[in-house]
């Protein structure tokens, strides 16, 4: 075994502690080398818990520790663009959750901020794009398996009513599109190859909370359309479906697939229904391994901050849609 890159994690959050850090363990390219919490305390006990080697009690001594390689920011979306610049200006790689930031002047500031460190890698955390499920279907649609593709169904859903719960926090950045509508977003621009040409929404807002708790987009591309809705005060639910003029392609389950079974896609194609699945795996394992090799191999990231910037723009482009009443150009 060669070089393995050492992670540090910025901060104790659920994704960092249910999911991330666990699955990184499992990591060929790299390990977790440090954690950071606003408490010691807390920072020791996950240290503790999964065998991390260093811990620390603010983010800015992780940050100076001279012997991590890279950084992942799990912290409320307020947070990551500040944090992400820090790690670079601490010549840190950076993989930072999603959504990159609260706006798209947010993510633009940060693209144009590692164009001072070319030598260091900087992507945002959509782990649904690097599992094979997603990559045999972007694949599929390329060649065309089901036709052209005229029409994408997708929803992402939980019930969330905490009024402490950071996707209840408009000033944290919560709210339904910014925790889980980005993801029906990201695959459309993904699948379509394109950005949308034209938006439009219809959106409910927490009367208190003052967040978006059930968004309903459709996004215009040239060649066909994408409907979706997210909600964070719904039951859980999360369903993609890929509709071409030959045949249609569904998921099991399209963001959070299982890590303890195969997970399947169904391919229908005329009469014939092909089921297709994909050996047991983690994507936040197979994310943080393309992401380590990237900086080993020193080659492109699978998915590039401009993209992130697009992303952005899309959710912030719905919003005005619903603000206006009326569909808008992009």
């Amino acid at each position: 075994m060669g070089k393995k890159i050492k992670w540090g994690i910025l901060g104790s959050a659920h994704i960092a502690t249910e999911h991330v850090i666990p699955a990184m363990l499992s990591c060929q390219y790299g390990e977790v080398y440090a954690i950071a919490s606003r408490s010691t305390e807390k920072a020791q006990n996950i240290a503790e818990q999964f065998g991390i080697p260093e811990f620390y009690g603010s983010y800015e001594e992780l940050l100076a520790d001279k012997e991590v390689d890279a950084i992942y920011i799990p912290l409320p979306n307020h947070l990551h663009v500040q944090w992400a610049i820090k790690a670079l200006e601490a010549d840190k790689h950076v993989l930072v959750e999603k959504p990159v930031g609260l706006s798209s002047k947010e993510a633009e500031r940060l693209l144009q901020e590692t164009k001072k460190y070319p030598h260091l890698k900087v992507m945002e955390a959509f782990m649904y794009r690097h599992h094979p499920q997603w990559i045999k279907v972007k694949e599929l649609v390329d060649q065309k398996a089901i036709g052209d593709i005229k029409t994408i169904q997708s929803s992402f859903s939980f019930f969330e009513d905490d009024p402490n719960s950071i996707v209840n926090s408009k000033e944290f950045g919560g709210g339904s599109l910014m925790d889980i509508g980005c993801y029906p977003i990201s695959l459309s621009r993904l699948l379509f190859n394109s950005e949308p040409k034209s938006i439009s929404s219809v959106i409910e807002y927490h009367p208190d909370f003052k967040v978006d708790v059930l968004a309903s987009g459709i996004l215009e591309f040239e060649t066909g359309t994408s409907v979706f809705f997210s909600s964070t005060q719904l039951a859980d639910n999360q369903q993609a479906q890929i509709f071409g003029t030959k045949g249609n392609i569904k998921f099991e389950l399209p963001f959070n697939p299982p890590i303890d079974r195969p997970s399947k896609i169904w391919v229908t194609v005329g009469d014939d229904c092909q089921t297709i699945e994909f050996e047991t795996c983690n994507q936040y394992t197979i994310q943080a391994d393309l992401f380590a090799l990237a900086i080993i191999n020193n080659t492109l990231v699978p998915t590039p901050l401009e993209d992130s910037v697009k992303n952005m723009i899309v959710i912030e482009k719905l919003e005005e849609s619903n603000l206006k009443g009326q569909r808008i150009p992009m």
